[in-house]
């Protein structure tokens, strides 16, 4: 692959910031604190001067009860993040570092 075919950006990262009402049973990833966390994971890796990466936000990843949730894309690898230190593993470990942070990934069989 040139580089002019190469894509714009080498990762996208999608944090669920939906919301639901707090009494809704499947629970939502913004009552767990995603939107802060996602707002952080991108000031941190603006910090951190990592290129080509794009953090979103996203709707619903249909994983309500594990969240929050973000998928890393193209690699398709889906995780569960719960603070900085976490979010902070994810970008040095994965996103700059190119290995899965294995401790917080979501595998198919964790559901919904």
């Amino acid at each position: 692959m040139s580089e002019s075919d190469e894509p714009y950006y080498r990762l996208h990262v999608f944090c669920c910031t939906n919301i639901r009402p707090e009494s809704h049973p499947r629970g939502s990833c913004a009552r767990n604190d995603s939107v802060a966390l996602r707002d952080y994971m991108k000031k941190k890796a603006k910090t951190m001067e990592i290129g080509r990466v794009r953090i979103n936000a996203s709707g619903c990843l249909d994983r309500c009860e594990l969240g929050p949730a973000m998928v890393v894309y193209p690699d398709g690898i889906w995780y569960r993040y719960e603070s900085e230190a976490d979010v902070d593993e994810i970008l040095e470990s994965h996103i700059e570092g190119g290995v899965v942070v294995e401790r917080l990934r979501l595998k198919s069989e964790d559901g919904p």
